[in-house]
């Protein structure tokens, strides 16, 4: 599993550290492995032309030692300085010793254009805000000159924390992080900046992470497994109130999610009996209400399920319900606030951007440049499991103490209509199979993501994803 942690325990382990190693050891460790990546980046590291962009904290001493062993190993290195009275002294003096030399930010054009790998060391965690414009300058360069771009730490001018974008902000192709992830790496909008991320273990003890991002492993271990004694009853059987006659579809897509999610039955209440039987003749179907439906061990309520009176009341007696439920789509919309805070049994709410937007009284705008906040805002307001899907999915307890996880598994292809529908019947049949709340819903978007990229190559539509949910699983057990 990876973990980020904040900026804080962060800064508190490496004071703890240093104290125990002598002067300077933790930022040669950190240096080391920057260097490493670097070398690995280069086709040749001999007569390369590497171009260090130094700020005055410790990330640009990181790429100033960083630069000094690949100086040794015969590349042209140049950094320039954004503050040169404030360079990391003692890193300095260690690339020019090393043969690399310096210059100012006037300087810095021409180098760029022809530099084949570029380190930013502008910024490091504790930056607020984004790049100045000198600093901007710089990064626009980098990004437009084509060389290979290592971010120290995370790319400068990102939000460390929260991921958060609030100005100018290197693009990096690589990030090489110290210690932990840091929670701005792995959510959008700043996760987009940070490409492809090395870890390097600089020996720091942390404990209390505030996101989680579960591996394959980590899925493995969660999936519901049938036993000897097993019949489709014990397995958990998992109702879905979805569709209505304009949308006939969301009802068959629901279950198609639900079929693979590993509950041993699946309920269907609704309008779209036929076109789900005609579909998956192996689903229980019944007219409705809910309420009489027959015993479920969770329920699944919302897509396309349309804005009429029956909807809404459908919603109220699903949620009255002494199981775990979750909703999404229409539901969310038919849904009063306080019918899932008295809840007692666990409840999923499963919004995109915009409609978690709606639940909580913001503009699409904000939930997307803020997803973190966002998604804690929403568990917290509605004593809820909160998936907040998107360009990185996000599933956050109510309890700020419980860490947020992150999904990274996916993918563009993902933005089709009905995926949603999906990841709903798939996410409430692992927790009619007996997960709770928070496993469910961070299971089922890593199955529903890597589904996604299975079935992608080409152009595909949200039955491709269903369809792709088997090999997903036995991906996950192979591994």
């Amino acid at each position: 599993m990876r973990q980020a942690h904040s900026v804080e325990t962060i800064r508190t382990a490496e004071r703890a550290l240093m104290a125990a190693l002598p002067d300077g050891a933790l930022m040669q460790r950190a240096a080391a492995g920057l260097a490493a990546t670097c070398t690995e980046a280069l086709r040749r590291v001999y007569g390369a032309r590497v171009v260090l962009l130094v700020g005055s904290g410790d990330n640009g001493g990181d790429a100033l030692y960083a630069g000094a062993r690949l100086a040794r190993r015969g590349a042209g290195v140049t950094a320039v300085l954004l503050s040169p009275e404030r360079a990391h002294a003692q890193g300095l003096a260690a690339l020019r010793a090393s043969g690399g030399r310096a210059v100012t930010p006037a300087a810095a054009g021409p180098l760029i254009a022809r530099a084949e790998l570029i380190l930013d060391g502008i910024v490091g965690i504790g930056g607020k805000g984004g790049l100045r414009p000198e600093a901007a300058e710089l990064a626009a360069a980098a990004t437009a000159s084509g060389a290979t771009v290592v971010a120290v730490d995370l790319p400068s001018g990102i939000d460390a924390d929260t991921g958060e974008l609030h100005g100018p902000a290197v693009r990096a192709d690589f990030t090489v992080t110290f210690g932990t992830y840091k929670p701005g790496l792995l959510i959008d909008p700043a996760a987009s900046r940070a490409g492809a991320l090395r870890l390097i273990d600089i020996g720091l003890a942390l404990r209390d992470p505030v996101l989680e991002a579960l591996q394959h492993a980590d899925v493995a271990a969660l999936l519901p497994t049938p036993s000897a004694e097993s019949d489709k009853y014990r397995r958990g059987v998992v109702g879905i109130v979805a569709g209505s006659e304009r949308y006939p579809g969301a009802a068959v897509l629901a279950v198609a999610g639900a079929l693979r999610g590993g509950a041993g039955a699946v309920r269907y209440v609704g309008t779209g009996a036929d076109a789900v039987l005609a579909r998956f003749p192996e689903t229980l179907v019944s007219a409705g209400p809910p309420a009489k439906a027959g015993r479920v061990q969770a329920w699944v309520v919302g897509p396309g399920l349309g804005d009429g009176s029956d909807a809404r009341q459908a919603v109220a007696e699903v949620l009255a319900a002494e199981v775990p439920v979750l909703v999404d789509a229409d539901g969310l919309r038919l849904m009063e606030r306080e019918q899932v805070r008295s809840r007692r049994a666990p409840t999923v709410l499963t919004p995109h951007a915009g409609e978690a937007a709606a639940l909580l009284g913001a503009s699409r705008e904000e939930v997307e440049a803020a997803r973190l906040a966002s998604v804690r805002r929403l568990a917290a307001a509605y004593r809820a499991t909160a998936l907040l899907k998107g360009s990185t999915t996000l599933v956050a307890e109510p309890d700020p103490d419980t860490p947020v996880r992150v999904n990274p598994t996916g993918t563009p292809w993902l933005a089709t209509a009905g995926s949603g529908d999906v990841l709903s019947g798939l996410t409430g049949s692992l927790l009619a199979a007996g997960l709770a709340a928070r496993d469910a819903a961070s299971v089922g978007a890593y199955l529903h993501g890597l589904a996604g990229r299975i079935a992608a190559g080409s152009p595909i539509a949200a039955a491709d994803i269903a369809d792709s949910l088997p090999a997903a699983w036995r991906d996950v057990r192979s591994a």
